[in-house]
């Protein structure tokens, strides 16, 4: 009776929770894992601290304006960083590498033996490497965040429709940006998976994450239609913006995040499927073939078809998503906020938004052009009116606009509201608001005049 028990006991596999404890050490005895681990939680706060003191900044980057006058400034710039270059390469180093790193020491038969169930060992490396991964990310909000505010300070945020935001409202929509990250950095975490189950020793399998969301950031950068944009799963990446308008875009936020969702699931049943149906008996295999290889690009391929079918007949999107009367809309709003704001820089009786009466006219290619879509050559003549004064006032402003959404609005004169990037207050040299400002256009929103 005894002897029955021990031999049950032997075969009996190992639980996931030790899996996981095991697969947790395996990651951490890598230096490059503690390196990168150390850079996260460091690297964020030290670079932007520095940018804060320096007199140049970063203009061409989103919120880079900002980071002299607010310390939350920083933690954006550094999520438009991370969103394109740092979590893609950090997925591909931490779930790129989970499975492969087996079959380039040759360890899976010692590992099955120890453990006797492929799919706990699938769970527990998944586990263990989406640990591994909100570590790396929880690091870089966290150092970017203390960076910012111990240089500069809980200032407010002047947000993408030229709103302030105070310093709470600022730091809660920075960490909700950040959070809306989680659901793209798992879409890549499961391209990764499955990459490192099907690719194996190649080295291929590694660099897979990476390679997918540099080919996203370009489609991105494409005038596609909003469904396909839409269905890209990192378009989460890039849609937080809405988070810094009042009221918040949420709409396109929403859909990033559950495509990024969806996809993360869709990319870890193919990996789990492909790896619990592997043979471990060949040595000699050094990738999965170009039926397994199918069997995990065709159905990713095909969530693409079905989710731009799927966002095209729910959210009624057509064409670009950026047309006349969104951007005169959105420019005459952020103008307005932004007027305010230099009105009290300098020192001027304070005005109401229902006062001065702001509208955008704006037309492209010099009006040649039908008012729809990206382009650097859009143009708007912005006219307030002043209680008591009888002429209004007129400023111009050129805009480029990407096929995201964004622009930046750079001032054209005349040159005492929009010509110089700074004014003269009776508090000294401060930061013209209205000089360059950047914007979003809600690509969702109902059209019409501004």
């Amino acid at each position: 009776m005894t002897d029955t028990l021990l031999r049950a006991e032997i075969r009996k596999p190992v639980s996931v929770h030790r899996g996981y404890r095991l697969e947790m050490v395996k990651l951490f005895a890598q230096w490059r894992i503690r390196l990168l681990v150390l850079a996260c939680w460091l690297a964020p706060g030290l670079f932007v601290a520095a940018v804060s003191r320096q007199s140049t900044l970063p203009v061409d980057t989103l919120f880079g304006r900002w980071m002299h006058a607010t310390g939350w400034a920083g933690p954006l710039v550094m999520l438009g960083f991370a969103g394109t270059w740092a979590l893609p390469l950090l997925t591909s180093v931490v779930a790129g590498d989970i499975f492969a790193s087996e079959d380039r020491l040759g360890t899976w038969r010692h590992l099955l033996v120890s453990v006797r169930s492929p799919r706990r060992i699938f769970v527990s490396k998944t586990l263990a490497c989406l640990t591994v991964l909100l570590m790396l990310l929880i690091g870089l909000v966290v150092s970017a965040s203390l960076g910012g505010v111990l240089a500069v300070g809980n200032q407010p945020l002047i947000g993408l429709d030229g709103d302030l935001l105070p310093g709470g409202d600022a730091a809660g929509r920075v960490f909700l940006a950040w959070a809306c990250a989680i659901a793209p950095t798992l879409a890549l975490a499961g391209i990764g998976l499955l990459g490192s189950v099907l690719l194996r020793r190649s080295p291929m399998g590694l660099l897979l994450p990476a390679i997918v969301a540099l080919a996203l950031q370009l489609a991105q950068m494409l005038p596609l239609p909003v469904a396909v944009r839409l269905a890209l799963p990192g378009y989460a990446f890039i849609s937080w913006n809405g988070l810094l308008t009042s009221p918040a875009q949420r709409g396109p936020l929403l859909i990033g995040v559950a495509v990024g969702l969806v996809w993360a699931v869709a990319a870890t049943a193919l990996a789990y499927l492909l790896f619990v149906r592997r043979d471990f008996t060949s040595v000699n295999s050094d990738g999965a073939g170009k039926r397994a290889l199918l069997g995990g690009a065709l159905p990713l391929a095909g969530l693409i078809v079905v989710s731009v079918a799927v966002l095209a007949a729910t959210t009624g999107a057509t064409g670009s998503g950026i047309d006349q009367g969104k951007v005169q809309r959105s420019v005459s709003t952020a103008f307005a906020h932004l007027y305010r704001l230099q009105t009290s820089e300098l020192n001027r009786p304070a005005v109401t938004e229902a006062q001065l009466q702001t509208s955008a006219d704006c037309n492209k290619g010099g009006g040649k052009l039908d008012p729809d879509g990206p382009g650097n050559d859009w143009r708007c003549v912005v006219t307030w009116h002043l209680p008591g004064v009888q002429a209004p006032g007129q400023a111009i402003y050129q805009l480029d606009i990407t096929a995201d959404g964004r622009y930046v609005a750079d001032g054209d004169g005349p040159k005492e509201v929009n010509g110089y990037f700074l004014v003269r207050s009776p508090a000294g040299d401060q930061p013209n608001p209205l000089w360059q400002f950047d914007g979003n256009v809600d690509l969702l929103s109902t059209s019409r005049k501004g």
